[in-house]
């Protein structure tokens, strides 16, 4: 699949004189994505539901051009007949379109909506929350860490408190820390924001405008995606794909070669959709990527890093997760990876929210240092700047992460263990990749019932989030599920229990809602 441009409405730009080439995927590609036609009869429907998964997964785009009939039935080895009735099924059933002289679109059918982060408003409540992924804070650490920090924050006490540009000395550790992970950093290039997602939000203000193009990864972090929607601006996505995946009983991964769940990007698409799409910014998670756990391997980084660098694009690199190695080596910052020419365009975002405490809400950005001016200029609009007790709080942790940080991997790996078994005797149908760091599994149904079965296992205790709410498109990713293992081993076997309660009630209208309807 080539990535390419798309308008307003989201769908691929029209090939013409002077217009971007469009999104295409070529026939040898999308034939080696099917099944062999000769497995099973029909075959032209027998293609379609396996058309049909590939969009609901997420592996093939939406408002992609598809081969010509011709082509593909080369491809694939069969008549241009079964094609063309193939591609009559796609459009009946509203996983295509076709637009005069201009070919045959990936879409999806009527019905599918988007349901924003409103679910993130709602009243606390006595489910288990697996919904969110984030880390809890030991509460004697915690305790010991604010009597420490006390006389130091009685030593602020007398100054007015502003610090747009962060504490000194708690940049100075920030940097040192990058430093130290192969990346050398002055403290100068780092801005401490309320959280990861606050230094996205300003880092968009300030380097994009309504109407400007954006590559994602594709699934990709919620809120990321929905602060790019609010910001005006229209999405160009590459897949990260889980691959294959086990029977139910997952794949171990080391981190080591392109088969243990490093090879979720496919390069050339991403290089492509530079090169075509000239985005303004692309905004990624290389590391132990959410929702897919995949690790991006150096090389590819380095691809990456070049071909961004080539168009004049911008990185958002999103690293909140780039310490939680469990079965790997915790990766370099993505933006050593490549020249001091192409760093400079790249920003990395982090927080304190995975490795220590969610409810801490410190993070930070790393930028060139005239750019760090800017962004903390604009930052004094909206917030003057963060609390100096958060930031003497978050300054003693980050000081101890060394001590810290093993024991929080330790529990991390626990919960894990506890998740997988769980599902294996519960959920035996389910299948997963084991991956080397981070918070969660994208777990595979093996249906696309994820909507349906979140909204059930609310009655039955449980809040998770369907797959869909990861996609770029609203209704991609209906057989997943994201299941973090954040949450104690007991509770972790508990929530497994309800949504497999929740998995055995006899599906609702909503649960066949997002099936082909071709699929009996």
């Amino acid at each position: 699949m080539v990535s390419g441009s798309e308008d307003a409405s989201g769908h691929a730009e029209a090939a013409g004189p002077g217009a971007r080439t469009p999104r295409t995927v070529g026939a040898r590609r999308l034939a080696a994505l099917l099944p062999d036609p000769a497995q099973a009869r029909p075959a032209y429907r027998h293609l379609a539901h396996a058309i049909g998964e590939l969009i609901l997964d997420g592996r093939l785009a939406l408002h992609v051009r598809l081969p010509a009939e011709r082509e593909l039935a080369t491809a694939l080895g069969t008549s241009r007949t079964t094609v063309t009735a193939l591609y009559d099924l796609l459009r009946e059933s509203g996983y295509a379109h076709s637009r005069q002289g201009s070919g045959t679109w990936t879409a999806l059918p009527a019905g599918h909506a988007a349901k924003g982060v409103s679910r993130l408003l709602r009243p606390e409540d006595t489910a288990i929350d697996l919904a969110r992924a984030a880390a809890a804070l030991p509460g004697q650490i915690l305790a010991d860490t604010l009597t420490e920090i006390a006389p130091r924050a009685a030593g602020h006490a007398g100054t007015l408190g502003y610090h747009p540009y962060g504490l000194p000395e708690l940049r100075a550790v920030i940097a040192d820390r990058f430093t130290a992970r192969g990346l050398a950093t002055t403290p100068e290039q780092i801005l401490v924001t309320s959280g990861a997602q606050h230094g996205l939000s300003l880092a968009l203000a300030l380097l994009a405008r309504a109407g400007d193009r954006v590559m994602v990864e594709n699934p990709s972090y919620p809120n990321a995606l929905e602060a790019l929607r609010r910001g005006g601006l229209r999405t160009v996505s590459v897949p990260v794909t889980e691959g294959p995946t086990g029977e139910g009983e997952g794949d171990d991964t080391d981190g080591t070669d392109g088969t243990d769940g490093t090879d979720g990007w496919d390069v050339e698409i991403v290089e492509s959709t530079l090169r075509r799409s000239v985005p303004r910014l692309g905004y990624l998670i290389p590391d132990f990527h959410n929702p897919t756990g995949r690790l991006m391997p150096p090389a590819a980084r380095a691809r990456v890093l070049a071909a961004a660098h080539r168009s004049g694009t911008w990185l958002i690199v999103d690293e909140t997760l780039a310490e939680l190695a469990l079965d790997a080596p915790a990766p370099a910052p993505f933006a050593a990876h490549g020249t001091a020419e192409a760093a400079g365009k790249v920003v990395t975002t982090g927080s304190l929210s995975k490795t220590h405490w969610a409810g801490l809400r410190i993070g930070w950005l790393r930028a060139p240092a005239r750019l760090v001016t800017e962004l903390a200029a604009q930052r004094v609009a909206t917030d003057m700047g963060g609390s100096v007790v958060d930031q003497l709080l978050a300054l003693a942790l980050l000081t101890r992460t060394d001590d810290l940080l093993p024991g929080h991997l330790d529990r991390l790996r626990e919960n894990r263990a506890a998740l997988t078994g769980a599902l294996r005797r519960y959920t035996p149908g389910w299948s997963w990749r084991i991956p080397s760091g981070g918070l969660s599994l994208w777990v595979d149904l093996g249906a696309p019932v994820s909507s349906a079965l979140a909204e059930r296992a609310l009655a039955h205790g449980v809040r998770i989030e369907g797959g869909g709410y990861f996609g770029t498109d609203p209704g991609l990713f209906e057989n997943r599920l994201r299941i973090p293992f954040t949450l104690p081993p007991d509770t972790l076997s508990e929530a497994v229990q309800r949504l497999a309660r929740a998995l055995a009630e006899e599906p609702g209208p909503a649960a066949s809602a997002h099936r082909p309807h071709w699929i009996a």
